[in-house]
């Protein structure tokens, strides 16, 4: 049986040019940046939307959801804060796979990148367009007819509004990082005040009595609770893709995964209690919009539930703009490696971004989110999600076996158990999941198996010797400003 295809940090980080001038992209985002990126590719849909899913799972218990969903994130964020300062390349976990594990297991996790990069750009796309539209009967009284603002599946046509979402995030994007930093930074500051408000908002109608029943459902409620919770944690390793475009990576992401985990998971709880204390759970499970429901409910007016639904529309516009960004570093990388078209590795000289990279990116994922059910692309977001970070857990593992002596700026505590703890609660929540999900995500990985040795296996600059440290006129059309 051949050895596996495995590439060293040194070479990955080498043939990024993360370490030495002479790369097409720039380095401008410091740590604020940072934690401002991850922030706006956490909070968006999975709590202005999901939050009512979630709750019609567990009833109040949701914040015991939450904690667990972090707990599972936290236990993988580590892992990645080490690979992160270690390997700090724009490939994330399918660099970390590709050096701990081997080029096929890299390409099947840069496959499920496309569902939790990819296609959760349209779950979050399809969630804004809710949003827009509550939006807008709250200001006028009138709304987007049902034909241009859902999918079929949910009623409609064709949904506008979240295909024009995900072109305004391409336009940002390609004019430069630095703008789409500004941007992501503004607009994470606007919706954590917005949440802030609404907690305040909803403590004042608080209801000890509303949090009773605590869990109608049981642990089987909450294990499904927490299964529909961590949707609402997707992204936080986007901030991993950021590493060749971060000033001080090795010292700035493991800080920047580590504080978003930690504000992230505070404000959730928060925003779960006070909508469930002002309302009850009964009132918030299931119901779209709800949190610009329970506004106007507390308040007796639709003031508060517009200004709602405007931080809901920035919030998850932020949420699509930073997962687009990092879905076009993933396919940047895997075209270095000549395992997707060349072209995707493209960097404009003028603007020092991968534009070609970019509105494929768009393109391809505004199909889905234009016909797509929210419900459909958020269980396979969530099972490509889970099986992604199970992998990054072992890749930890695998390197620190392998490479004892690489240079780590952070080292996971309590080594091997955390990994392994990690590993687990990913498989649980993956089983949780259900069968229906599972055989979708089973044919997903033999689509990917099948591209990658009819494909990429045969293009693989590493089998063909070509993967040496240089950086080859494709990648970089033109030499690029200092940053």
């Amino acid at each position: 049986m051949p050895a596996p295809r495995i590439k060293s940090p040194a070479l990955l980080v080498a043939e990024s040019g993360a370490d030495r001038a002479g790369h097409g992209l720039k380095r401008t985002m410091g740590l604020f940046q940072l934690v401002c990126f991850g922030i706006g590719a956490i909070v968006g849909t999975g709590i202005f939307v999901g939050l009512s899913d979630s709750v019609a799972q567990a009833g109040p218990a949701v914040v015991v959801s939450f904690v667990l969903a972090a707990i599972t994130c936290v236990f993988t964020a580590f892992s990645f804060a080490e690979l992160g300062g270690a390997i700090p390349v724009a490939g994330s976990s399918y660099s970390f796979a590709y050096a701990g594990l081997g080029e096929t297991t890299a390409f099947l996790v840069g496959w499920c990148l496309l569902l939790e990069y990819g296609i959760s750009i349209s779950a979050v796309a399809v969630g804004w367009s809710q949003y827009v539209n509550e939006l807008l009967h709250s200001l006028t009284g009138w709304q987007l007819p049902a034909a241009l603002s859902a999918g079929p599946g949910d009623g409609g046509v064709v949904n506008l509004p979240a295909v024009a979402v995900i072109a305004m995030a391409c336009v940002l994007l390609v004019r430069g990082v630095r703008e789409s930093a500004r941007a992501t930074a503004a607009m994470a500051v606007l919706k954590i005040a917005i949440l802030v408000a609404f907690c305040a908002i909803g403590f004042t109608a608080f209801q000890h009595g509303n949090l009773t029943p605590f869990s109608p459902a049981g642990l089987g409620g909450i294990g499904a609770g927490t299964t529909a919770a961590f949707f609402s944690y997707i992204g936080f390793d986007a901030i991993t893709t950021a590493g060749e475009e971060a000033k001080n990576p090795r010292r700035d992401i493991p800080v920047a995964i580590l504080v978003c985990i930690g504000l992230v998971t505070l404000l959730y709880c928060a925003v779960a209690l006070a909508a469930i204390g002002a309302i009850g759970g009964g009132q918030v499970g299931g119901r779209p919009a709800a949190l610009s429901y329970v506004v106007n409910t507390v308040t007796g007016s639709s003031v508060g539930g517009a200004v709602i639904a405007f931080g809901a529309v920035v919030a998850i516009a932020s949420v699509v703009l930073t997962v687009t960004y990092a879905q076009s570093r993933i396919l940047m990388s895997m075209s270095r490696d000549g395992l997707v078209p060349r072209v995707l590795q493209k960097v404009s000289p003028r603007t020092s971004t991968p534009v070609a990279g970019t509105l494929v990116v768009g393109v391809v994922f505004a199909i889905p989110a234009a016909f797509a059910t929210l419900d459909v692309v958020v269980n396979l977001c969530t099972i490509g999600t889970l099986a992604i970070m199970g992998v990054v857990n072992i890749a930890v593992i695998a390197l620190r076996r392998r490479e004892p002596g690489l240079a780590r700026t952070f080292r996971v505590p309590l080594y091997p158990v955390l990994p392994l703890l990690g590993v687990g609660c990913c498989l649980y929540l993956m089983y949780e999941t259900g069968w229906t999900t599972w055989l979708q995500f089973a044919a997903f990985l033999a689509a990917g198996l099948l591209v990658y040795v009819g494909y990429g296996r045969r293009n693989s600059r590493l089998a063909a010797g070509s993967g040496a440290a240089e950086v080859t006129p494709d990648a970089v059309e033109a030499e690029p400003r200092p940053a």
